[in-house]
């Protein structure tokens, strides 16, 4: 799916982590048109993924005097859009210095670190 229609469908999704990943995405493809100078719809995603982050650890008073043990979990959300690659190119585009320009364009990584919620 790309990015801008990822956009539309997480927009009218209603928990709560279809808003954390509209506000990653849209910052993401924010990014790539100020700093590529590209319209969104040529875009596409090469990597979105969401890794483990960090744990925290932390006790809640239990029965008889005891802790009982709580994980607060957070994860990385790690995304690479590129540019699309038009059917017309067929190869990178050479320049009049004789170097050549790929068609892949990629942004650095957008880490955005979120809570999930334990039950």
């Amino acid at each position: 799916m790309p990015p801008h229609l990822a956009l539309d469908f997480l927009m009218y999704t209603s928990n709560e982590q279809a808003r954390v990943f509209y506000k990653v995405i849209k910052s993401a493809i924010s990014n790539a048109t100020n700093t590529l100078k590209l319209k969104d719809d040529m875009l596409e995603f090469k990597l979105f993924a969401v890794e483990e982050g960090n744990v925290l650890k932390r006790h809640k008073p239990g029965s008889r005097g005891m802790a009982k043990p709580i994980k607060r979990r957070m994860s990385h959300i790690k995304i690479i859009i590129v540019e699309k690659k038009s059917a017309s190119a067929v190869g990178p585009k050479k320049l009049a210095s004789g170097q050549t320009k790929s068609a892949d364009k990629e942004i650095k990584k957008t880490k955005v670190e979120s809570k999930k919620i334990s039950k």
